[in-house]
């Protein structure tokens, strides 16, 4: 039996949805893709504005969330990996993004007195 050695064409994204818990990825060839966002930690302590922050890159390849540091790409979310940040790193994350929720809680209640 023969069998081809030609590369597989991977479609691309065309839309993207992402509700409390789950990633959904419309694709060129007519699929849907949907993944539980605990495969994605910080999509999935994102807030529902910053979830909505995506735009596909490299004509559909790729979507990136810059203001989580987020990027997935469609031809590993059909190869079913999940997110490669190690726990470190998704710790440290998660501190930084508590500090900065505290400084802007500060500066809100210090702009109400004035």
């Amino acid at each position: 039996m023969n069998t081809s050695t030609g590369e597989i064409a991977v479609p691309t994204a065309e839309a993207v949805t992402v509700t409390e818990d789950t990633l959904t990825v419309d694709l060129s060839d007519g699929r849907s893709l949907s993944v539980p966002l605990a495969s994605f930690p910080r999509l999935l302590h994102a807030t529902t504005t910053e979830r909505k922050s995506w735009r596909l890159i490299g004509r559909g390849q790729g979507i990136p969330w810059r203001r989580l540091d987020e990027d997935i790409s469609v031809e590993g979310l059909l190869a079913g990996k999940p997110s490669g940040e190690s726990q470190a790193s998704f710790k440290k994350w998660l501190t930084a993004r508590a500090g900065n929720r505290t400084r802007r809680s500060a500066r809100r209640t210090r702009a109400g007195r004035s």
